[in-house]
């Protein structure tokens, strides 16, 4: 009996260790899935359990929780303002109401704002002081949240499709995934906006029908400031 009981007890132990190295292969085998460029494992702080995680973390920045939750924070909102940025740069070019680049025209001049072609009788210090209120208490509103998951996804009126209240948790932590994702790929085309702005002064769409009619001689190449050579 004592023999019995001593085989048992060596193979729960055999067991237990063949558990812990199943389970440090699997968590091995997590980080190394969230890598952003093969050849190197994610940083451990770095798990996978944000939305969008990719082990990308070249500096440490967020090796320190609390910078980690305000880092995640500020790019989900930078994310949706260059979301909408983007859409509405488009949307007024598409409209043939001129380009982004002629919107704050109306400040620099003292005229009145317009707004899809539509003209109104406020000036500049009445349009900042209704943003700044508007700014201001809703992010103060924001901040009295303390649970940082609420904070960033609120829900509620925030939702007004009910995509987060009719999912479950693996489809909300895929839309969760899918926003981030493009709110990465718009603050990446609006930054790609202001460059070509800057370079050449015409709108995205414009820009984007002269290099499809001629793309080997429209391009970041040949428009004289992005490549100095030519």
């Amino acid at each position: 009996m004592q023999s019995l009981s001593m085989n048992k007890t060596i193979g729960s132990s055999r067991f237990a260790k063949a558990s812990s190295r199943s389970a440090s292969a699997t968590h091995v085998a997590r980080a190394r899935k969230a890598l952003w460029y093969p050849g190197d494992d994610a940083p451990e702080y770095l798990d996978g359990s944000i939305p969008g995680d990719y082990g990308f973390d070249p500096f440490s920045l967020g090796k320190d929780k609390k910078n980690l939750e305000r880092f995640r924070e500020s790019e989900v909102i930078h994310g949706r303002w260059a979301m909408l940025g983007s859409l509405g740069c488009l949307a007024v070019e598409a409209s043939g109401n001129g380009s982004w680049l002629e919107a704050p025209k109306w400040a620099i001049e003292g005229a009145d704002p317009s707004y899809l072609g539509q003209s109104f009788p406020s000036g500049l210090p009445l349009i900042l002081g209704i943003q700044f209120v508007a700014m201001a208490g809703s992010e103060a509103f924001r901040q009295r949240e303390t649970d940082p998951m609420k904070r960033i996804y609120p829900g509620g009126s925030f939702d007004p499709l009910g995509y987060g209240k009719n999912a479950d948790a693996a489809k909300l932590e895929e839309l969760k995934t899918k926003e981030i994702k493009n709110g990465r790929l718009a603050m990446f085309s609006m930054a790609g906006y202001y460059a070509q702005g800057l370079a050449v002064g015409k709108g995205p769409i414009a820009c984007l029908q002269e290099h499809a009619a001629d793309p080997f001689h429209v391009n970041i190449a040949t428009n004289g400031v992005s490549v100095p050579i030519y």
